[in-house]
């Protein structure tokens, strides 16, 4: 599937500005590209708003901690940011697990998008009660109800309501992982 940056911005903008705290808002956008979504959600909410990019792309000019958020997410302070953003082209599973695993308490913005063949994480799949034998045997045959799947995978974490917006298997969504177990 191709990559394309920001294909509906309106719609991730809209969501967020919907859902910012309150106060001072501080975001570890893991994805931070070329700061578009973020630069929308400003100007849509007339709020000041503190974003601290990374990402891995080497064609950005732009400030941003650059690497693999993975990498950024085992060693930062998440207690200093009150909203973390995973616009993936993907579904961000191994960032999700470091994060719930983490603790964090905060607002979280999600982009989950299944990839043509529909296959999801194993470790996803795992968590929500299958076994790698029958992930193994029919990998793809799980894609077929992956939405459903990763939800139950935030249910896992704490029972969480999730407002989202959808466009075929594009996904953005939010919750509020405060108070997660």
């Amino acid at each position: 599937m191709e990559q394309i940056d920001n294909t509906y911005l309106a719609d991730k903008a809209a969501l967020r500005a919907d859902h910012l705290p309150d106060g001072e808002i501080r975001v570890l956008d893991c994805y931070g590209g070329k700061g578009l979504v973020w630069h929308a959600v400003q100007k849509l909410a007339r709020r000041k708003i503190k974003v601290l990019p990374v990402d891995i792309r080497n064609d950005l000019n732009t400030f941003r901690l650059p690497g693999d958020n993975r990498a950024f997410l085992q060693i930062i302070d998440l207690t200093k940011f009150n909203v973390v953003d995973l616009d993936a082209y993907g579904v961000p599973y191994d960032q999700l697990r470091m994060i719930f695993e983490r603790g964090y308490i905060g607002k979280m913005f999600v982009t989950f998008i299944q990839s043509l063949y529909g296959k999801m994480p194993y470790g996803l799949l795992e968590e929500v009660g299958f076994t790698a034998e029958m992930i193994k045997r029919s990998p793809t045959l799980f894609g077929r109800r992956g939405w459903d799947y990763f939800l139950d995978y935030l249910a896992l974490h704490g029972g969480i309501k999730v407002w989202h917006r959808a466009h075929a298997r594009k996904h953005y969504l939010f919750f509020d992982a405060s108070g997660l177990k």
